[in-house]
């Protein structure tokens, strides 16, 4: 059931997890992470998504670890 978007107007990737209803919402660092009210992850906004996919894969090239945040 995952289903990847990408916004190009506004740079967000958006990884829907599951249809489940929305509870509330997290943000941590670069990431927007929605719940349902048992804590369930439902969907994942990646702000400024080409900053975080280009960081990400320089730092796998490079052999790191790569930190959210």
């Amino acid at each position: 059931m995952t289903k990847i978007r990408y916004s190009k107007d506004e740079d967000i990737l958006l990884i829907e997890l599951s249809d489940k209803p929305i509870d509330y919402a997290q943000e941590e660092g670069q990431m927007i992470i929605h719940f349902t009210k048992n804590g369930e992850p439902v969907l994942l906004e990646v702000l400024e998504a080409k900053d975080f996919i280009l960081n990400s894969l320089s730092s796998v090239m490079k052999e790191k670890e790569v930190a959210i945040a």
